[in-house]
């Protein structure tokens, strides 16, 4: 088939939706981006994105990629955007479109991710961040989560703090390149980078740095819990609502298949 490839950058307040992947039942938001894409391009087939995300997990940066045939490519390609989300609802937007050689592959192209997991630490919600933020009301010491962080930062096995799905993982190690809080006033905002996360993996983070703000762990306990591998050792699995996928990182350099 000669086809077009199209980079899209989509973002989305995943409240509504059974996370980004195509179910068997619930709407998702890969779906309503494909239903767009078809009101321009009829034949469009599936389209790849970067990552899943979870039900009420929400993005900035998700990455997906299509093929257009050509014959059916009409349109100019600086007023794609603007069609598609013409066609999408309020809570889901095409931020970029950008052609791309044909090789290229949202998933398997992708060399990290980064995620943003907010906190709001007050004894009151803040009614406006109801959807994106996790309300913690006990007070967090903020330096001992901070001490905490850095041992997730390295090549480990993050088995403890991952949540099984219904297959084998092949593998439980992951690199974690960076993994730093920041506060201002009752926002509390994590920011972890890696090449790659296990299900559920962020939110275990994020949940096991509560515990230690609040007393229940230590700082140092972090590492021991990486060592055991054992899930019932770790915090809790933080809400999704409070769940970014933030940006996806590729490499400038064509990538090798």
């Amino acid at each position: 088939m000669d086809a077009v490839k199209l980079k899209l950058t989509v973002a989305y307040d995943g409240t509504l939706y059974k996370g980004w992947q195509v179910q068997k039942s619930g709407v998702t938001v890969q779906q309503r981006v494909e239903e767009a894409l078809r009101r321009l391009f009829p034949s469009v087939g599936r389209i790849h994105g970067s990552s899943r995300t979870d039900t009420g997990v929400h993005a900035h940066g998700m990455i997906a990629h299509v093929e257009i045939p050509k014959e059916e490519f009409r349109i100019e390609e600086r007023k794609i955007r603007l069609a598609l989300n013409a066609f999408l609802p309020d809570d889901v937007s095409v931020t970029e479109v950008k052609r791309v050689p044909m090789t290229f592959h949202a998933r398997f192209d992708a060399t990290g991710k980064q995620y943003q997991y907010t906190i709001w630490n007050h004894p009151v919600m803040n009614p406006l961040m109801r959807h994106t933020a996790w309300h913690v009301p006990k007070e967090l010491d903020f330096e001992r989560m901070q001490r905490g962080a850095k041992y997730f930062v390295g090549k480990r096995d993050f088995r403890a703090f991952a949540v099984k799905r219904e297959y084998e993982m092949r593998s439980t190690v992951r690199t974690v390149t960076g993994c730093k809080l920041y506060k201002k006033k009752s926002m509390l905002t994590c920011v972890i980078e890696g090449d790659g996360f296990l299900y559920k993996m962020c939110r275990g983070i994020v949940g096991t740095l509560v515990e230690v703000g609040t007393g229940k762990l230590k700082p140092t306990d972090v590492r021991e819990i990486l060592k055991s591998c054992e899930r019932a050792k770790a915090g809790q699995t933080a809400p999704a609502h409070g769940l970014v996928l933030w940006k996806v990182m590729y490499s400038k350099k064509k990538p090798k298949r």
